[in-house]
């Protein structure tokens, strides 16, 4: 702005800008090289500089590298009342949904959901009748197996039928699908991947 009040070319001080943006990031490209996970000690060393110089967070962090590898995904959280640091991992898939009914409740101590080498339905639809489900449920409460659907809804008719049936010793649970649109989508098919689950498209179902 200094140099616009001065009276100086709009455009030249814009190109200038442009070139010396290309130039830093070149150089900055050229700097990069990729780290290998073997190499814990330089893995350590990149997340104490990223940590402002805390040894125990970096040194954390390049535990918590370690153990998940290339395809782990690492979260950090703020600690409730405690102060030291902790690495926890979680094996399998994680998603921010919970069950659409507490009566699907398992474990009435943690109120959590609980199942054993479940069968999977995942469906991008909005199940709110029961009659596509009906087959399902029949085929699975025969097998004695329990089932778990990931929808982009269950409501009305079709959660109050898999409530009576849980209350009537079928186990089953639901939970909305994550994410939203095609990347919902992508996570569907991504879980199904996965899981070795069946995925059902809108029209599978009717």
């Amino acid at each position: 702005s200094k140099s616009i009040a001065a009276g100086n070319d709009r455009i030249c001080i814009k190109n200038g800008i442009q070139k010396a943006k290309d130039v830093i990031l070149k150089e900055i490209t050229s700097m990069f090289r990729t780290i290998s996970l073997e190499k814990m000690d330089e893995v350590a060393q990149v997340a104490i500089i990223s940590a402002n110089g805390d040894k125990d967070i970096g040194n954390s962090i390049a535990d918590a590298v370690k153990k998940v590898g290339k395809e782990g995904v690492i979260t950090v959280e703020e600690s409730k009342g405690s102060k030291e640091l902790e690495v926890e991992l979680t094996t399998g898939m994680q998603f921010d949904r919970g069950y659409l009914s507490p009566y699907f409740v398992t474990n009435n101590e943690k109120m959590s959901v609980e199942l054993d080498d479940p069968y999977l339905l995942i469906t991008e639809k909005k199940l709110n009748i029961i009659q596509p489900l009906l087959p399902i449920l029949e085929a699975i409460f025969k097998s004695g197996k329990p089932l778990f659907i990931i929808a982009e809804d269950v409501e009305g008719e079709a959660l109050s039928t898999l409530v009576i049936n849980k209350l009537r010793g079928l186990k089953v649970a639901a939970v909305k699908a994550p994410g939203f649109g095609d990347r919902r989508k992508e996570m569907l098919e991504d879980i199904a991947a996965l899981t070795g689950a069946k995925y059902v498209i809108k029209d599978e179902l009717g």
